[in-house]
């Protein structure tokens, strides 16, 4: 079996689809389907169950998953160790991001890299969880920082400390702006704008329990920015993290925390079965030495 059949093998058992697992590969869907039933039968194992929307593994392909994974491992080890010390890094390394504090780990270990491999360059591409998970998964990006639980079966992931908390994004003279800490329940009787995100990941019912039925939602966001303009047009207050929008003594708006607090885990990930360049590696152990300090 060759090893480059193994990689087509688990890429299609991280799509989840011979259309998608192709389009990444840059094969035909003929031809990789062709390549996957010929290991089928070079092993007498059914690797695969076909349904409508999605191909899942059986015993025998989540068996070959895990040695295969192992093998493109120890091949990747065994490259990295042959190649010369000396050999220059340099390339350039994508991360999507949503607006939060929490990727200054991240920029520090950019930076540090940087220093010793001039020839490294990051670009950083702002967008919520859904935004970034489609640009990961079209490998459009190299890692996403995101929040929130992910697919263990499609990304391997490295935690990272949360930072942000909620609150609310309302005008200075707002009746709410009087207040140091904002309850759920002061929020029922005014419109509210809300990024996409806590919308489909449910945030807004571990916040306002029953009462998320009630509430209004005025308007959606998925940059702050925008939702900021929103606020200071007088749509409704902005339910965000804090230490994003700058608000300085001149800013026609105010921040208050919530006193109900949702902490998701926040995490960079990248795709299973994913082989690095030397500088993605590189800037994957910088930041884990980053994180342990």
């Amino acid at each position: 079996m060759e090893l480059r059949v193994l990689q087509y093998f688990l890429t299609v058992a991280r799509e989840q689809s011979i259309s998608a697992a192709a389009q990444a590969l840059h094969l035909s869907q003929p031809t990789l389907s062709r390549q996957l039933k010929e290991m089928e039968e070079e092993l007498g194992k059914t690797l695969f169950l076909r349904g409508n929307r999605k191909i899942t593994l059986t015993e025998e392909g989540m068996i070959l998953r895990k040695r295969a994974q192992e093998v493109m491992e120890l091949l990747e080890k065994a490259q990295e160790e042959i190649a010369c010390s000396t050999e220059i890094i340099a390339g350039n390394i994508h991360i999507g991001a949503g607006e939060t504090e929490g990727i200054h780990p991240l920029i520090r270990a950019a930076h540090a890299l940087q220093k010793q491999y001039p020839l490294v360059h990051f670009h950083i591409v702002s967008g919520d969880k859904t935004t970034v998970l489609e640009e990961l998964d079209h490998g459009l990006i190299d890692f996403a920082l995101i929040f929130g639980e992910i697919d263990t079966s499609r990304y391997d992931f490295l935690p990272l400390p949360a930072v942000d908390a909620f609150g609310v994004l309302m005008p200075k003279d707002a009746p709410l702006a009087q207040k140091a800490v904002i309850a759920p329940q002061d929020l029922l009787p005014y419109p509210l704008i809300t990024s996409r995100q806590m919308l489909r990941d449910d945030h807004l019912a571990h916040i306002f329990g029953n009462d998320a039925k009630n509430l209004t939602i005025a308007g959606t966001y998925n940059l702050l920015f925008n939702g900021s303009i929103m606020v200071e047009e007088g749509m409704g207050y902005a339910i965000c993290f804090d230490n994003i929008i700058h608000i300085s003594e001149d800013s026609s708006l105010c921040f208050r925390p919530l006193s109900v607090q949702v902490s998701p885990q926040m995490q960079l990930i990248w795709k299973k079965y994913q082989t690095f360049t030397k500088a993605s590696q590189k800037f994957l152990e910088t930041l884990r030495t980053f994180l342990s300090l």
